[in-house]
């Protein structure tokens, strides 16, 4: 059999149906709410968002064959707006001759479409003459428009459990028309698992790259190990930075670098997702995070270089672009860093959601109107700046909260003097050391 005739390994595994379809069981599993849709007949636009390999592109295409839809599918990396206007033009002139429901459109990597595009697709979406599906790995709410936001739902779909990832195991080893034929034993899955993080496409990919490795030797019995994964990885990691699916992995060493304060292997780590292809403005969006995240209040200045930074990129694009991506990586690397306002948040929304009907107290509370003020609303509040100092010892937090503290500084140049302040302001909750 000539097997180089054959799609890869992921594409002939690839499910046809729900009962095939793994993981993503909160949507799809019988009484949820996607699965509802489709029992149903009544489908509406949505989103799906979630990292690569967990079934997005197979459940549209599902999705289509179990309602008889018509399917178009385009991609935003190669799709213009005449693209889409085809589609639709198509789609209106198809529901002229036919009472049949409309077709889906689905849209991969729906992200990377810029504002005309998305534009193009609202008149549509909104008059039913296409069902859209996006399919995105960044979050909706910052890259899709809000007219069109509005009109889909959003579903968030999951990296696949180990348990998932043993079931597309078993099921290409004894369902493929290649690897049935193979003599072949896991002794070990650990590093097959590792390796794939939770992605379907990756851990199948890797199945088909270690089993033809060891093919290429010889023997009767092929035994695959962690030892066996390794190496064949090692040897051909070229193959997952050309096909992207080391996305994930690349961006976690660039946003581990900066935090680790190297800007050496920031630099590196950035030129490799520039060389893929990567979306500038994706780095750029990760350096606003990581200047709020990391580096905070120990250097403020850092949230400032990185809003600015994505503005540039924004405006002048690539190849340009990597000259200023570069300057902010390097300067967040060098910076000293601090959490304490990531802690702080995180907090505060734990406490917040554990105790939502604290209520305000009243001398906190505005008064608009004369029955307010007879009720003692803002009865009893000062007015910092009439105060030495401009502070006064009012406390701010509900009756319940006294005394909590959320913001702990931590030792650096600029936090230190931000302690001293508070000190002074607040020394039963700030006592110097």
């Amino acid at each position: 059999m000539e097997t180089k005739l054959l799609p890869p390994l992921p594409e002939r595994m690839r499910p046809k149906n729900l009962s095939e379809y793994v993981g993503q069981r909160h949507l799809v599993a019988p009484g949820c709410i996607l699965r509802n849709m489709i029992d149903s007949g009544n489908l509406s636009s949505f989103i799906l968002w979630g990292p690569p390999g967990v079934g997005k592109t197979t459940l549209a295409r599902i999705i289509s064959e179990t309602m008889g839809r018509e399917f178009y599918t385009l991609s935003a990396i190669s799709s213009g707006v005449k693209d889409v206007r085809d589609v639709i033009e198509s789609s209106k002139s198809r529901s002229i001759f036919s009472q049949a429901a409309s077709p889906i459109l689905f849209i991969d990597e729906i992200h990377r479409f810029n504002k005309a595009q998305q534009d193009a697709l609202l008149g549509a979406v909104e008059a039913g003459v296409v069902t859209l599906i996006g399919a995105t790995t960044e979050n909706p709410s910052f890259e899709v428009i809000t007219p069109l936001l509005s009109r889909c739902q959003v579903f968030v779909l999951k990296s696949l459990e180990v348990a998932d990832l043993q079931v597309l195991l078993d099921r290409a080893l004894k369902e493929d028309v290649i690897l049935k034929e193979r003599n072949i034993v896991l002794k070990e899955t650990e590093a097959l698992f590792r390796q794939s993080g939770g992605d379907a496409r990756k851990l199948l990919n890797i199945l088909e790259i270690v089993t033809d490795a060891a093919m290429a030797k010889g023997g009767s019995e092929l035994v695959v190990d962690n030892a066996l994964v390794n190496e064949c990885l090692q040897e051909n990691v070229a193959v997952y930075d050309k096909s992207g699916e080391m996305h994930y992995d690349i961006i976690s060493a660039f946003i581990k670098s900066v935090r680790g304060s190297d800007p050496n292997a920031a630099v590196y780590w950035m030129a490799r997702m520039l060389n893929g292809g990567e979306d500038p403005l994706f780095i750029a969006r990760r350096l606003c995070i990581l200047a709020a995240e990391d580096i905070g209040l120990a250097n403020p200045n850092a949230l400032l270089l990185a809003n600015a930074t994505f503005q540039i990129v924004h405006s002048i694009g690539m190849p340009e672009a990597r000259i200023p991506l570069s300057e902010c990586a390097i300067y967040l690397a060098s910076s000293p860093k601090s959490n304490s306002a990531y802690l702080a948040i995180n907090s505060a929304l734990e406490v917040a959601a554990s105790d939502k009907i604290a209520p305000v107290p009243l001398y906190l509370r505005n008064a608009p109107t004369k029955l307010m003020e007879e009720l003692g609303y803002s009865d009893g509040y000062k007015y910092a700046h009439d105060y030495p100092g401009h502070f006064t010892d009012l406390e701010f937090l509900p009756e319940s909260m006294k005394g909590h503290v959320f913001y702990d500084p931590q030792p650096n140049r600029h936090e230190d003097g931000l302690k001293a302040y508070l000190q002074a302001c607040w020394p039963k909750y700030y006592p110097k050391k």
